[in-house]
C-alpha cells in the first residue's frame, strides 16, 4: 500500500488500574517501531475514560490509522460490589463504523472484560472475562478466574503477520485468565503452556467482594489456553492478545513484537 508520511495511533485506557509511566513508555515505543524502515512518522494519542468514550463517539477512532484498546469500560467498583453500564450509543456506532470501513483494531488484556452491558463487544472479540456469573452464548456461566505473575511459555501456533519474527515459543510472566473464549469463532495465533483449570486460578467475584486470591465455593470448567487470536469483524480484522498486566510484560521484546505486528496488520500495513 502507499504509505503516508504521517499516520496516527490511538490508544484507549481506563476502567482498570495499570502502571502509567511504564505503559506510556510502551506506547511511545510502539509509535516509534510502527514507522520502522518505512520512515513513516506515527503520531500517538492516548485517551483515558471517560474522555476516551466521548472522543470515540465524536469520531476519534474512525480517524486513527491504528487503534489499541487497553481499556475496561463500563464498570464501577466499590464496597465489595461492582455495577456496570453500556457505552453511549455514539461510542457503539463509532466502533461499528470503524470496522465497517475496513479499519481494524487491537485489544489487549483487560479489554476482554470491558463493556459487560454491550454483548456485541464480546462477540467482536470472540470471548469475555466475567466479573460476576452471567450468560454466555445462551448458557449460564460462572465468574471468570485470574492468576497474577504466571511464568509460562507462549507457543506460536500459526504463521501469520502477527506472529512474524517470533520464535516458536518464548517466555512470558504475566496475568492469565480462565474465561470464556469461543475458539470456533477465532483464528488462533498463540497458546500458553499452562493448565487452564479451576485449581490454577482465583475467583474474580470473590476478589470484587474483598477476598483476593480465593477460590472457595467457586467452580469453573477447564478453559482455553489461547492467549492471542484474530477474527474478522465486518470488513476489518480485530486482534486480541491476553498479554499486558504490567511493566514486565510491557518490556518483554516478544510481546512488543506481537503488538507492533498486530497494529501493522490491523492498520493495513501487512496483508
Amino acid at each position: 500500500m502507499t504509505k503516508d508520511t504521517r499516520r496516527s495511533l490511538l490508544v484507549l485506557s481506563g476502567g482498570h488500574p495499570y502502571e502509567e509511566e511504564p505503559f506510556a513508555a510502551l506506547i511511545q515505543f510502539l509509535g516509534r517501531e510502527l514507522g520502522g524502515l518505512a520512515k513513516v512518522t506515527w503520531d500517538v494519542e492516548h485517551l483515558i475514560h471517560p474522555d476516551a468514550e466521548e472522543a470515540v463517539a465524536g469520531g476519534a477512532a474512525e480517524e486513527a490509522d491504528a487503534l489499541l484498546f487497553y481499556d475496561m469500560g463500563g464498570y464501577t467498583f466499590g464496597d465489595g460490589t461492582v455495577t456496570s453500564r453500556p457505552p453511549s450509543e455514539g461510542f457503539k456506532a463509532a466502533v461499528r463504523r470503524r470496522f465497517a470501513s475496513g479499519k481494524g483494531a487491537v485489544a489487549i488484556h483487560h479489554a476482554l472484560a470491558g463493556w459487560a452491558e454491550w454483548p456485541e463487544w464480546a462477540e467482536m472479540l470472540g470471548g469475555r472475562f466475567f466479573y460476576q456469573p452471567g450468560q454466555w452464548q445462551g448458557r449460564a456461566v460462572p465468574d471468570s478466574g485470574y492468576r497474577h505473575d504466571v511464568s509460562y511459555e507462549a507457543r506460536v501456533v500459526a504463521s501469520h503477520p502477527v506472529t512474524e519474527g517470533l520464535p516458536e515459543s518464548f517466555p512470558v510472566t504475566d496475568e492469565l485468565y480462565l474465561c470464556q473464549i469461543d475458539e470456533s469463532a477465532v483464528h488462533p495465533l498463540i497458546r500458553a503452556r499452562h493448565d487452564f483449570t479451576r485449581d490454577n486460578f482465583y475467583s474474580a467475584a470473590s476478589a470484587v467482594a474483598g477476598a483476593m486470591f480465593s477460590r472457595e465455593g467457586w467452580e469453573h470448567a477447564e478453559g482455553s489456553n489461547l492467549v492471542a487470536w484474530w477474527r474478522q469483524v465486518d470488513k476489518a480484522p480485530l486482534v486480541y492478545c491476553q498479554f499486558g498486566d504490567g511493566p514486565e510484560t510491557y518490556s518483554n521484546p516478544h510481546v512488543q513484537r506481537v503488538l507492533v505486528n498486530a497494529l501493522r496488520f490491523t492498520s493495513g500495513d501487512t496483508p
